[in-house]
């Protein structure tokens, strides 16, 4: 996938139960495409949350063109939609990329 970021997991329909809706942590999912060009720029910043926040937060990616099922179960119709899931509900969603700062901010009533 030329979309991944670094140190960022991808999932997928068949892992996509076990790696986030029974993860321990809040799970932030990407969901993506490669040819999202929003997406490429996301992609650094989704990088630095993973590493800095892997703690409290994990990071995980979802190709929307190869595993179509969890897209369509959770309603998804724009790339980039971030989703925040804990103990198995999402719990947050917004579309399009963003800066870091911004992100994080957004984040912050989840964490």
């Amino acid at each position: 996938m030329s979309v991944q970021a670094v140190g960022v997991d991808v999932v997928t329909d068949a892992t996509f139960a076990a790696e986030v809706l029974d993860a321990n942590l809040p799970v932030l999912v990407e969901f993506t495409a490669e040819w999202c060009g929003s997406c490429r720029q996301l992609a650094p910043v989704l990088s630095q949350i993973a590493f800095e926040e892997g703690d409290r937060l994990k990071v995980v990616q979802l190709d929307v063109d190869k595993d179509p099922q969890t897209t369509l179960t959770y309603g998804v119709l724009s790339m980039p939609t971030l989703m925040v899931f804990r103990a198995g509900e999402p719990v947050k969603s917004m579309v399009g990329a963003r800066p870091k700062r911004r992100l994080m901010q957004e984040l912050e009533d989840v964490l």
